[in-house]
C-alpha cells in the first residue's frame, strides 16, 4: 500500500460523472468490452491470484443490459468509475451467493486490502458505500414511500420528486502527542490490551475542530493547544469519513491530568515510538487497513528519521 495517503483514498479512480448523468452512456459503458463487474457479498470481495502469484479483485465481464433498479426500487447495478478507460460496475451478491469465478474466494477487504492495489482498494470503498446506502434508502424518510435510484445509483429520487444522495457520517480521530509520546485509549468494549487513536462523531451544527477539542476532552479530560489537520479516509462500513487530526495539549495541562471517561474509555495510556516500533506482547494495534495505524505508522517513522 502506498504510504502517501490512507487505505482507500488512492483517488485514482475516475468518477465519470458525465456518464453516471446519462441513461445512454451507462448503456454504452456497459457495453464496453473492457467493462467489469465488481460483486459485494454483504461486505466481502471476491479475491483471486493472478498468473504472477498476486491478489486481485476478481471482477467479472459485464454481461446483458444495465438494469439500474431491481424488486421494489432495490438498487441493481451501480456504476462506480472508470479504472484506467475501463468502466466499471457493482452489484450486491445474495448472502450465500458463489463467488463470481471459480478460482475466486471471499474474503473481507481488512483481510486482503494490504495486497490489492491502491485503485482496488478504493473500488471497494466506493461499491461499498454506495451499495449499503441503497440498502438503507428504498424508502422516503420524508413519507415512506418508494424511491428509484437515479444517475447510475448515486443518487435515488422519492415520488415527489426529490432527490435524496449517499449518507456519510464525519468523525474526527485524532493522535495526542507530548514531549515525544503518544496518547492511546482502549476502548470499554474491546478485549484487553488493544489501543488505538481516539475518536468521535461530529454532532450537528458543529466544525471539524470543534469536535476534535470536544471529544478529547469528553473521553480523556485532556485540554488542547495547537490543532492539525492530517488526512481523511472513506470508511464505508457502512458509511463513515475519518478525518484525521494532530494535537499538543494545553500550555499548562500536563500529561498525568488525563483521565479516561469510564463508560467508553477502559484505559489511557502514553506511548513511546521506541514502544510502538516493536509492541510489547499483548499490545494490539490498530489493523493496517485503518487510518488510525496509517497516522500513528507515520508518526513513528518521523521518530526514525529523526534518529528516535
Amino acid at each position: 500500500m502506498n504510504q502517501a495517503q490512507p487505505a482507500f483514498a488512492s483517488g485514482l479512480l475516475d468518477r465519470d460523472a458525465e456518464t453516471r448523468a446519462s441513461a445512454e452512456l451507462l448503456q454504452d459503458a456497459w457495453a464496453d468490452p473492457s467493462a467489469r463487474l465488481l460483486q459485494l457479498r454483504g461486505v466481502e470481495v471476491p479475491v483471486a491470484t493472478d498468473s504472477e502469484g498476486k491478489l486481485v479483485l476478481a471482477l467479472q465481464a459485464t454481461d446483458g443490459r444495465f438494469t439500474p433498479a431491481g424488486e421494489r426500487g432495490a438498487a441493481h447495478h451501480v456504476y462506480l468509475g472508470r479504472m484506467g478507460s475501463s468502466p466499471v460496475f457493482a452489484v450486491a451478491a445474495a448472502a450465500d451467493a458463489a463467488a463470481p469465478l471459480s478460482s475466486a474466494i471471499w474474503r473481507h477487504p481488512f483481510e486482503v486490502g494490504g495486497e490489492l492495489s491502491d485503485i482496488e482498494c478504493e473500488v471497494i470503498a466506493v461499491a461499498s458505500a454506495l451499495l449499503h446506502w441503497h440498502e438503507a434508502a428504498e424508502y422516503s424518510p420524508r413519507d415512506g414511500s418508494p424511491t428509484q435510484p437515479e444517475l447510475g445509483g448515486w443518487a435515488r429520487r422519492d415520488s415527489h420528486g426529490g432527490e435524496l444522495f449517499p449518507r456519510t457520517d464525519p468523525a474526527v480521530i485524532v493522535l495526542i502527542e507530548h514531549e515525544g509520546r503518544v496518547l492511546l485509549g482502549s476502548n470499554a468494549l474491546w478485549e484487553t490490551g488493544r489501543f488505538s487513536l481516539l475518536a468521535g462523531f461530529v454532532e450537528a451544527g458543529e466544525s471539524l475542530e470543534q469536535t476534535v477539542r470536544r471529544e478529547m476532552h469528553e473521553e480523556a479530560g485532556v485540554q488542547l493547544g495547537d490543532v492539525t489537520y492530517v488526512a481523511s479516509q472513506p470508511w464505508p462500513f457502512p458509511r463513515s469519513l475519518m478525518v484525521g487530526f494532530r494535537a499538543q495539549l494545553a500550555s499548562g495541562f500536563g500529561p498525568d491530568e488525563v483521565h479516561a471517561d469510564a463508560e467508553e474509555i477502559s484505559e489511557l495510556r502514553w506511548f513511546t515510538r521506541a514502544e510502538l516500533r516493536d509492541p510489547a506482547p499483548g499490545l494490539r494495534l490498530p489493523m493496517p487497513m485503518s487510518i488510525a495505524r496509517w497516522m500513528i505508522d507515520a508518526w513513528v517513522r518521523e521518530g526514525d528519521c529523526g534518529g528516535e
